[in-house]
């Protein structure tokens, strides 16, 4: 039922560094702002079941659950952010063996 703690105190953790100017730039405020928009997406939705505060039995997997939503956005932020580091290989294969024409 708290499974959006853990990206919440992943938002607040991100933005103590980026207010210490230690993850200063874009990319770090775009992180931000996505792990605010997955914590708030958590609250409101269990706003919405009527369950905003409650702690059930199966408290570690909520948890669990909030790690797994963390994870998912990181991944999704860094997909972005390195996009064409992430294409360039198949890039190259493809124009080699001429399977991909332009990506």
């Amino acid at each position: 039922m708290v499974c959006y703690i853990v990206p919440l105190a992943a938002t607040l953790v991100l933005g103590g560094l980026r207010k210490a100017g230690i993850s200063k730039g874009v990319h770090g405020f775009w992180l931000n702002i996505m792990m605010l928009g997955g914590a708030l997406f958590g609250a409101v939705d269990h706003l919405w079941n009527g369950e905003l505060f409650m702690a059930g039995v199966n408290w570690m997997s909520d948890i669990a659950l909030g790690f797994t939503i963390t994870g998912s956005i990181f991944a999704g932020w860094g997909a972005i952010v390195y996009k064409e580091q992430l294409i360039q290989p198949f890039r190259f294969m493809g124009r080699r063996i001429g399977i991909i024409g332009k990506i």
